[in-house]
C-alpha cells in the first residue's frame, strides 16, 4: 500500500477570520515515502503560506477583494505544491529508488472549494444526483499532456507491461517528487474553485485503484445513498457539513468503505483511497 490521505479539518485561518480545511488524496509511486510526506507536511506547508499571503492581502485590500483572495489562496497552493515536490526529490538524494506520488487536494473555505490537482488522483462532487469532475487527469494518453512531455523530451512510451510510460516508467504525465524523470513529469497543479450550492451532496477524492474500475456517476449515486440510509438511522438528524459532527463523520467513513469494497468487487489492480466529504448544509 502506497496510498495516504490527509484530514486536517480547520487547519489554519483565512485573514478574516474564516476557518480553512484540507482534505487530501496521495496515490505514491515506487513506494510509499513520497505519499507519507505529502501526508504528513504538504497542509504544515500550505499553512505556512496562506498565513504569509494572508499578512500581504490584510495590508493591500483593507476592503474585501474576492478576487484578489482566490488568486492568493491559488499562488499559497501551487507554492505548496513546489516544495514538496522538493522534499519529495531530496528522498532520491538521500539514496532511495526513483519514487513519487500523485496528490488531489481540496481546499474548503467559507463557501468555496478549492481544487489542485497533480497526477491521476481525482475529485469528483456530487450536486443535486449529478456527477461533476472537479479534476481532470494528467493522463499520458491525453494529446496536450503527451505533446508537453514530448516537448520536454521524455518520450512516451510501451513498457514492459504493455502499457504506454512515460519514458517506460511513470504511467501519469505529473506527479510529486521522481526527480529522475524531470523535466517531462512536473508538479505543477491544475487549480479551479467553485462555489458551494444547497444542491451539494458530497466530495469524493480517491486515487486511480477506485476511478479505473468506478464512474464517477456511480460513485456518487453510491455515495448519496449512503449518507441518506446513515441519515435516515440517524432519526432524520440534519447532515451537516465536511466532517464536522460525529454522526456525518460516520457516514462519510463508511461511504468511503463502501467504495473501497465496490472497487475491489470490481477486481481493481491498484491500491484505493478514498475521501468522502459530506457537504450537505443543516437544515
Amino acid at each position: 500500500m502506497e496510498d495516504s490521505v490527509s484530514l486536517r479539518p480547520s487547519f489554519c485561518a483565512w485573514a478574516d477570520g474564516s476557518p480553512m480545511h484540507f482534505f487530501a488524496v496521495f496515490d505514491g509511486h515506487g513506494g510509499p515515502q513520497v505519499s507519507a510526506l505529502c501526508s504528513d507536511q504538504m497542509h504544515v506547508i500550505l499553512a505556512e503560506g496562506l498565513a504569509r499571503v494572508a499578512t500581504a492581502y490584510r495590508m493591500e485590500h483593507p476592503e474585501n477583494d474576492e478576487e484578489a483572495e482566490r488568486r492568493a489562496w491559488e499562488a499559497a497552493l501551487k507554492r505548496s505544491f513546489e516544495q514538496t515536490d522538493t522534499l519529495g526529490m531530496g528522498l532520491s538524494e538521500s539514496g532511495l529508488p526513483i519514487m513519487g506520488s500523485t496528490a488531489v487536494v481540496a481546499l474548503l473555505v467559507r463557501g468555496s472549494i478549492l481544487m489542485a490537482n497533480c497526477g491521476d488522483s481525482r475529485a469528483v462532487l456530487c450536486r443535486a444526483g449529478h456527477a461533476l469532475p472537479l479534476s481532470q487527469d494528467h493522463k499520458r494518453e491525453r494529446p496536450d499532456e503527451r505533446a508537453r512531455v514530448d516537448a520536454a523530451g521524455g518520450k512516451v512510451r510501451t513498457s514492459d507491461d504493455g502499457q504506454l510510460r512515460v519514458r517506460g516508467v511513470l504511467a501519469m504525465s505529473r506527479a510529486l517528487g521522481h526527480k529522475l524523470l524531470k523535466p517531462a513529469v512536473i508538479c505543477e497543479p491544475d487549480i479551479t474553485m467553485t462555489t458551494r450550492s444547497e444542491d451539494d451532496d458530497c466530495l469524493i477524492l480517491g486515487s486511480d485503484g477506485l476511478w479505473d474500475v468506478i464512474e464517477n456517476h456511480i460513485a456518487c449515486n453510491a455515495v448519496r445513498n449512503c449518507l441518506e440510509l446513515e441519515n435516515k438511522n440517524n432519526q432524520g438528524v440534519p447532515r451537516g457539513g465536511a466532517l464536522i459532527g460525529q454522526e456525518e463523520e460516520v457516514g462519510c467513513n463508511n461511504a468511503a468503505t463502501l467504495l473501497k469494497n465496490m472497487a475491489i468487487c470490481k477486481h481493481s489492480q491498484d491500491d484505493i483511497s478514498v475521501v468522502v466529504l459530506d457537504l450537505k448544509a443543516r437544515g
